[in-house]
C-alpha cells in the first residue's frame, strides 16, 4: 500500500467508526443488541492502529533514507 492508500482507508475507516458509532447510540436508546456493532468498532479500532503503525513504519524508513550519505 501507497502511503496515499493507507491515508484514504485511514479517512474511510473513522468515518465508519463515527456512523457505527451513532447506530450503537440509537440501538442502546431503545434497548436493541449492540454486542455486534461494538465488536465491529473494536475491528476498526484494530484496523487503525494497524494503519497508523505502517504508517509510522514508512515515515521512519523514509527519514532513515533521507539521512544516509551517498
Amino acid at each position: 500500500m501507497t502511503r496515499e492508500e493507507i491515508e484514504k482507508k485511514i479517512a474511510e475507516l473513522k468515518s465508519d467508526y463515527v456512523r457505527i458509532q451513532a447506530d450503537l447510540e440509537k440501538a442502546t436508546y431503545v434497548g436493541s443488541n449492540t454486542s455486534r456493532g461494538e465488536e465491529v468498532l473494536t475491528a476498526i479500532e484494530t484496523e487503525l492502529r494497524q494503519l497508523r503503525q505502517l504508517l509510522r513504519t514508512m515515515e521512519s524508513s523514509a527519514d532513515s533514507i533521507g539521512k544516509r550519505k551517498f
